[in-house]
């Protein structure tokens, strides 16, 4: 019997109760000097029938009843038998049972997770009879909770957003008014202390946009802003302050920003899944312990190209240490040989434009012939100059071999451009070549465009495999064996396996 059957039959025992109860009132007007008969003793025609029931016993409260709570509530009424039992009661009971099962612990969230167990700890010390009970619905909650894979539930610390580490006392305060109070507003704190200061230097240092983009905020929200400087002069104090925000922005953000990472990781075609165990979809050459070696996609623009890659998502190789660098250093020091090897000279480059997508970071490895690697800066350093504007805040150019053979070496790319900062960076040799900052993303080429229109050029490629910029795809590439067998001579992993 479904709810609706349910509560269509109440209803009409409903109606047939007060129609009885109608008919006993005017029979005890009639005779009121006589004694009131048993209703339940009478012919056929005072027993009602309801499922095969007397609507006597029907009446009565039942002793058990075998009901089935759904998620959507009853879904299945049995028989009731016996007497003189509280209906309530076993309802309840029911109630508590389903409360105490796995679908109902799939509805505990982190804190009521944690008060279940704070109660079955205190009722273990105390030894009360339910301590048994609440260890059993204790362990079928975590089981439910670690089998349920759409989790509204994230758990985010400090080392998720450093926004979120420490207290912020003293570098806020309350927005003191109604709308303030409602929505949990702060502003900043003036009357900071040293400590407070140097607490939020530590939390906002390196943010993306930097001060630049803390004062786009703070224009953004003076409704009365206008582009003059005597405007700005006349409101200093005001455009000086720090856009606070409260504590739900925060965690806001820094859930976003979680989950956004987290849908990257799981799409990048780059990366090792550990938890599915799960290849890069890009074919593996050649594997170290923190970088490996893959193929571009296809098409290529110069034939036995090769990618280096970290092993862990990198945002670019700025963010590498020192041992994903000693590692990338042999793979290019491996590649120089074999396609010098070959009579062909090589280049590299790294196209971090974008920094804001969280691609995986990837050195691409592309060989020339000799004429044309010898002019090769020449072709890049035209190029850098034109593709952004005329007045730019960096030098356009930043011209890392001339700054390795001055003394910085091998650590010149690395300790002349900043990770945070958008960037290409071309490689003429090992140590060095020629960067440049994207200050205007919207003016550079999309994607990979901009060093294969410049190779492609030099190599005199048709424009539509120059525009075509392809996706690695699972099922095997046929590249892999040819390149292994011309790479296997110079592999430097080898001594890895071997020793």
């Amino acid at each position: 019997m479904t709810l609706e059957d349910f509560e269509k039959s109440l209803a009409e025992n409903k109606k047939s109760e007060e129609k009885e109860r109608s008919g006993r009132s005017s029979k005890r007007r009639k005779h009121h000097h006589h004694k009131h008969h048993d209703s339940t003793v009478g012919s056929a025609e005072e027993i009602k029938s309801h499922n095969g029931l007397k609507r006597d016993s029907w009446m009565e409260p039942p002793s058990s009843l075998d009901v089935d709570f759904g998620r959507n509530g009853v879904e299945k009424l049995g028989k009731p038998t016996g007497e003189n039992v509280d209906y309530d009661k076993v309802l309840l009971s029911q109630i508590n049972e389903t409360k105490s099962s796995p679908e109902h612990a799939e509805q505990l969230d982190q804190t009521a997770l944690n008060r279940l167990k704070a109660r079955m700890l205190k009722a273990r010390l105390r030894g009360s009879a339910d301590a048994t009970s609440l260890e059993v619905e204790y362990n079928s909650a975590i089981a439910s909770i670690s089998s349920r894979k759409d989790s509204d539930v994230v758990v985010l610390g400090p080392m998720d957003n450093r926004m979120l580490a420490g207290g912020r006392k003293g570098e806020v305060k309350n927005v003191d008014s109604k709308r303030g109070r409602e929505r949990g507003l702060v502003e900043e704190n003036e009357d900071m202390s040293v400590e407070d200061m140097v607490r939020e230097e530590r939390r906002s240092r390196g943010q993306v946009g930097g001060e630049g983009q803390r004062f786009a905020e703070r224009i953004a929200k003076d409704g009365k802003f206008d582009n003059d400087l005597e405007y700005m002069d006349e409101n200093a104090s005001k455009l000086a302050k720090r856009v606070q925000r409260s504590e739900i922005s925060l965690r806001n953000t820094a859930i976003s920003d979680f989950q956004k990472i987290n849908r990257i990781l799981d799409n990048c075609p780059l990366c090792h899944h550990e938890d599915t165990d799960t290849p890069p979809i890009a074919p593996i050459v050649s594997l170290a312990t923190r970088v490996y070696l893959t193929l571009p996609t296809e098409p290529e623009i110069s034939d036995g190209g090769a990618i280096i890659a970290p092993i862990q998502h990198r945002g670019n190789l700025l963010e590498c240490d020192d041992d994903e660098w000693e590692e990338i250093r042999n793979f290019m020091k491996s590649l120089i040989r074999m396609y010098h090897d070959q009579g062909r000279d090589v280049i590299f480059y790294e196209n971090a434009a974008v920094p804001q997508r969280k691609k995986h970071a990837g050195m691409e490895v592309v060989p020339l012939p000799y004429s044309l690697g010898e002019t090769a800066p020449a072709f890049f350093k035209e190029a850098i100059l034109v593709s952004d504007e005329e007045w730019t805040q960096h030098k356009k150019l930043i011209d890392t071999l001339s700054k390795a053979k001055q003394g910085l070496g091998r650590t010149a790319f690395r300790r002349t451009l900043v990770r945070e900062m958008p960037y290409f960076h071309v490689w003429f040799e090992i140590d060095g070549g020629l960067g440049h900052i994207v200050e205007d993303a919207n003016r550079w080429p999309k994607g990979d465009l901009f060093a294969r229109e410049i190779i492609g050029g030099m190599l005199d490629r048709e424009p539509d495999i120059i525009k075509r910029q392809g996706r690695w795809n699972r099922g095997g590439d046929s590249r892999v064996d040819g390149f292994r067998r011309r790479w296997k001579k110079f592999d430097w992993t080898r001594v890895l396996t071997e020793t």
